[in-house]
């Protein structure tokens, strides 16, 4: 089933990720947001595992493309396509981990412009509105 989602952090002008299309395994239309989350990251898991890297035997540097630049700058993390890890992750693990994310607060999940709040609540994905994650930042203080 098809799903359009965004990913949002507060405080920045412009979406980290914008109504990105993508195919979850699942046939059932209504589903709660717990199936949801699994089914995004293993979803996610599955594309960083087809995805092709290369596996350098000499350090090349792989530098971004000029107008790719300003956009790497604007979201705060410039890279150079290099990847360093590459261990497969654990998907049960990593769903695990982001339930335990929603449950702490640690991001929002919005289905159109109903915030879900429940693991156990259920949406009907037949709708098709966007699914929108918005990663909070706690401010960090001290006490003098």
């Amino acid at each position: 089933m098809n799903l359009t989602i965004s990913v949002k952090q507060l405080g920045k002008k412009y979406p980290i990720l914008q109504e990105k299309s993508i195919e979850i395994a699942t046939s059932n239309a209504i589903i709660s947001v717990k199936q949801l989350l699994q089914l995004v990251v293993e979803q996610q898991i599955n594309q960083f595992v087809t995805s092709s890297f290369e596996i350098d035997d000499e350090d090349k540097t792989h530098l971004p493309k000029d107008n790719y630049l300003p956009l790497l700058t604007d979201t705060g993390k410039i890279s150079f396509g290099a990847l360093y890890n590459h261990n497969i992750p654990d998907l049960a693990k990593a769903q695990e981990t982001a339930i335990q994310a929603f449950e702490d607060g640690m991001y929002a999940v919005f289905y159109g412009d109903d915030e879900l709040q429940n693991l156990n609540q259920e949406i009907d994905l037949s709708e098709n509105k966007i699914v929108t994650f918005i990663r909070l930042t706690f401010l960090a203080g001290s006490y003098w």
